[in-house]
């Protein structure tokens, strides 16, 4: 069975976690989501992905961490895998890091909500900020970061923004020079440069 998540799926496991979430009298919830899922629902780059990442929780307006996920989350997600056929981890809060070390200034009004249902609301983060994730990724793990990071088609003052940002989140200067590296072969010579 294909584990993979696109468009469709990604429609169909919301709504059913929502209904799960109904079914158990779970209280409501906010997510905020970012990755291939949110490139996925805010139509920024059409593929597919393995899973959900939770960034961040939204309380009352507020962002929380999402570490630790709430059990009643957890028993939901894993009967929406059950019945989709989706990979053990498929809602996860493997950014919860990200959260903790710090967001790119003004993120919290950028996000894009989505209301599932009176139990569920995704905030999926905008391509503004997916530029500085997926230029931090690209520099730290590389692969498919690098070809969403070309897709999203960030400017030169986008990238430049964006690497200010990683250097806050890796003050090493090695990291500095991996990302002057990367825009030079990624032929952004313009952005190393100005960073």
């Amino acid at each position: 069975m294909d584990k993979t998540i696109d468009a469709a799926k990604l429609h169909e496991a919301l709504n059913l976690l929502h209904e799960q979430l109904i079914l158990i009298n779970a209280p409501a919830i906010e997510l905020v989501v970012c990755g291939g899922s949110a490139l996925i629902a805010t139509g920024l780059i059409p593929r597919t992905t393995q899973d959900v990442d939770i960034l961040a929780f939204m309380e009352k307006n507020q962002l929380k961490d999402s570490e630790p996920l709430p059990p009643y989350l957890i028993m939901a997600a894993d009967k929406v895998g059950k019945i989709l056929g989706l990979p053990i981890n498929w809602l996860n809060n493997g950014p919860a890091t990200q959260f903790q070390m710090g967001l790119p200034q003004g993120f919290q009004q950028r996000l894009i909500q989505e209301v599932i249902g009176e139990k569920l609301i995704i905030h999926y983060i905008s391509r503004y900020d997916q530029i500085f994730f997926k230029t931090f990724a690209s520099a730290d793990r590389g692969g498919y970061h690098v070809s969403d990071l070309k897709k999203l088609h960030p400017s030169e003052d986008e990238l430049v923004e964006a690497a200010k940002w990683c250097m806050t989140q890796d003050v090493s200067l090695e990291f500095r020079g991996i990302l002057v590296d990367m825009f030079n072969q990624l032929g952004w010579p313009n952005v190393s440069n100005r960073i």
